[in-house]
């Protein structure tokens, strides 16, 4: 069997069977949920978050070069989806879904599940795709948000929007245990670790559940587009400035493998809320972690042989 054969049966498929499962349960059972994506935010990933910072071996040094990757890489994203808009001389709302889609993955419901799996060995590529998640979460609430409501929404407002994510209160207390060397007590360990270890199937099931609820409609040339950026260009920039950073091993597999997750699943909910295109939105997050069962493989064969 070849590695590319054992990559995605390892690895893609296990992703693939829980989101079914959760598409399927959310078709029989009709689930509300809204109440689960809560449990995610507020409970299951910031212990995931909290408990990968701590127990993390992190080589500082490389902290540098890793946020002056994000910056490039989002950058290019952004300056990507603008040209883009502009040929394809897209509407308002269109462009707002290319731009969003373009920019924001999936880091969380479905790219930390992805690096727990890849590096359930090796803790600083899980913590990686940490820095990641929270960058990521960063961009959504500040650049995706401006894109969707930028007339009827303050810098006040969204700031006070960042602050109230759990996730960044749970890296911050991370990096502060971490750095002061704070040993954790048993009754505070084991809870932690429980929630974390449920986070990943969790987040699949209800990624597959949000899913099941979207519409299949006519084939928008935005998503076509969308996917191009974020499934073949996006992992094409992370490895140009990989090499170009002179950025190897885990490090090296960790941010090529996380620049080819799919579309961020909050691009739809966050249009949806304040009705942006909201049905676009749905189908590109769609569309996108389909074909990225395809893509992602890829990339992770790629990744294990380039470092």
């Amino acid at each position: 069997m070849s590695f590319i054969s054992i990559v995605f049966l390892d690895v893609v498929l296990p992703i693939l069977i829980l989101m079914a499962v959760g598409a399927l349960m959310q078709r029989k059972f009709c689930f509300q949920l809204r109440p689960i994506a809560n449990l995610i935010t507020y409970c299951f990933m910031p212990a995931a978050v909290f408990l990968n910072i701590y127990q993390a071996d992190f080589d500082y040094q490389l902290m540098g070069q890793l946020f002056f990757y994000l910056l490039l890489f989002s950058s290019s994203l952004v300056l990507l989806s603008t040209i883009l808009s502009k040929v394809l001389k897209l509407e308002k709302k269109e462009v707002t879904v290319l731009k969003n889609s373009i920019s924001l993955m999936n880091s969380g419901n479905y790219g930390l599940p992805v690096s727990q799996l890849i590096f359930s060995t090796n803790p600083l590529g899980v913590s990686m795709q940490i820095i990641i998640l929270v960058f990521q979460n960063l961009l959504t609430y500040t650049y995706g948000l401006y894109n969707l409501i930028s007339a009827s929404k303050s810098a006040i407002d969204i700031l006070k929007s960042l602050l109230r994510l759990p996730v960044v209160h749970a890296l911050l207390l991370g990096i502060v245990f971490q750095i002061l060397h704070i040993p954790l007590p048993n009754f505070a360990l084991i809870p932690l670790e429980q929630l974390a270890n449920g986070f990943a199937s969790l987040a699949l099931l209800l990624l597959g559940a949000q899913l099941a609820n979207i519409r299949f409609n006519s084939f928008h040339r935005v998503i076509g587009w969308s996917m191009i950026g974020r499934l073949i260009v996006g992992p094409t920039f992370a490895l140009l400035f990989i090499f170009l950073l002179g950025i190897d091993g885990v490090m090296a597999q960790s941010l090529f493998i996380a620049s080819s997750f799919p579309t961020s699943r909050n691009t739809a909910t966050l249009a949806l809320e304040y009705q942006v295109e909201p049905e676009l939105h749905a189908q590109v997050v769609l569309y996108s972690t389909l074909l990225s069962s395809i893509t992602v493989t890829f990339v992770i064969y790629l990744a294990m042989h380039l470092f």
